[in-house]
């Protein structure tokens, strides 16, 4: 149980565990998906290859797309992409590798589909059955090229009445077996040299931009988590401040049943505190405006001496509010 919780523990540290735990939970659930799925060739001539391919692409897409959908750094360097130039500058080497680990991640699990079925074979044959060439195999002679592709699309169905008997079907299909075996093997092999050489050649490069890209990437991610969870703790306070409003003659009677409310005297003063005098539905509108507009600078020099400044001051200060910058892409 303890090293479960420990494991648990990992996944919750940061993006990166997060995003790896949920990569290789998406890498499982296609091998899964693969074992269950009934694979049923239709073993026609102008039929054979779409299905065969499909059944090998289509979910690897698919998978892409998942990995993509449940990586949050994907909408989050979305918006650091699309965002107005405001007050900070913009890092292109940060987009760059933020756009590098999302899809590192997003290609494990359609990896993984395409070789498991390169490994077990049955996609490839089904396409390629048709194609091979009849020559090389006895069993085909003194039949026309018509039914030589009957035969030859009907390999992938052992069952069929046509291919029970013929002694050639099996040579095919093991054939075909042997090559996509040798690819999938390949692609494997392929894959474990390539993380090898990247894991062991990035020393060998200037490390400085990839600390800064990697530094300011988990940056950008958590400065937007912590600005949902600002903004949720003010629509909390709000919520509760315009509700307690529009009952204020049951108010008495609410704090009776309800262990959830503040107390009056100092408890209720620091919860008005928490509202740093964004007290209507245009104060929080303008705010919200600005973060997208002017998000402030890495400075924090400069946060320090703002908050010596009145919050409602600063939220109302006609230099914030009145003028934008133009939206500028990278």
């Amino acid at each position: 149980m303890d090293r479960f919780k420990m494991i648990f523990q990992y996944f919750q540290s940061n993006s990166e565990s997060v995003m790896n735990g949920i990569c290789g939970l998406l890498a499982l659930a296609s091998v899964k998906m693969y074992t269950t799925f009934e694979f049923s060739c239709p073993c026609l001539h102008q039929y054979n290859m779409a299905y065969g391919l499909g059944i090998m692409f289509i979910p690897a897409f698919a998978l892409f797309l998942c990995g993509l959908i449940l990586n949050r750094q994907s909408l989050v360097m979305l918006e650091e992409w699309k965002r107005p130039l405001g007050r900070r500058k913009k890092d292109l080497a940060i987009i760059r590798y933020m756009c590098s680990s999302i899809i590192q991640r997003a290609m494990v699990a359609p990896v993984v589909w395409i070789v498991v079925a390169l490994l077990d074979g049955k996609c490839l044959i089904c396409a390629f059955s048709s194609s091979v060439d009849p020559e090389k195999f006895v069993g085909f002679d003194n039949i026309s090229t018509l039914q030589v592709q009957q035969l030859l699309a009907k390999v992938p169905c052992k069952d069929d009445e046509l291919m029970t008997n013929n002694t050639s079907r099996k040579a095919v299909s093991r054939y075909l077996r042997c090559w996509s075996q040798a690819l999938g093997w390949s692609i494997l092999l392929i894959l474990i040299i390539a993380a090898f050489l990247a894991r062991w050649l990035r020393p060998c490069f200037n490390q400085t931009t990839l600390l800064q890209a990697r530094h300011w990437s988990n940056y950008i991610d958590i400065e937007q988590k912590i600005f949902e969870e600002t903004c949720c703790e003010h629509s909390r306070l709000f919520a509760h401040k315009c509700i307690l409003h529009f009952f204020k003659s049951m108010r008495q009677e609410i704090q009776l049943h309800s262990f959830n409310l503040p107390k009056e005297g100092k408890g209720a003063e620091e919860e008005e505190d928490l509202l740093h005098g964004i007290t209507d539905q245009d104060q929080v509108n303008k705010l919200l405006k600005m973060w997208y507009y002017e998000k402030p600078p890495l400075d924090v020099s400069q946060a320090i001496q703002r908050r010596e400044r009145s919050p409602l001051a600063w939220a109302d200060s006609s230099s914030t509010w009145s003028k934008y910058p133009r939206h500028t892409d990278v």
